[in-house]
């Protein structure tokens, strides 16, 4: 093989990634995923807003159960418990968080 029909052959292999590139960048700006949200936590008190019939009390004994997961912010008596939205919708609604 020439060095001619090698620079022949390489520059059409960089022609071909080129192409693939360009065609691979088009795709993904097309296709980016929006970056994932982050969750909607509530107070007790919002929770037994949210679900209608359901107390702060249930909501409290839910978390201490385990039942439904929970983030506790500070500490102490002045901490608030904060719950997953989705998560508690799910246990109400009968399904899985």
């Amino acid at each position: 093989m020439t060095r001619r029909e090698k620079n022949t052959i390489i520059a059409r292999l960089n022609d071909w990634l080129e192409r693939e590139l360009v065609a691979e960048d088009e795709s993904t700006e097309q296709t980016a995923p929006t970056p994932p949200q982050p969750p909607e936590m509530l107070t007790l008190k919002e929770c037994a807003e949210t679900v209608k019939g359901l107390s702060e009390h249930t909501v409290r004994q839910l978390v201490l159960q385990g039942k439904v997961p929970c983030i506790r912010t500070g500490a102490g008596k002045n901490g608030k418990i904060l719950v997953n939205k989705a998560a508690l919708l799910a246990y109400v609604g009968g399904g899985a968080a």
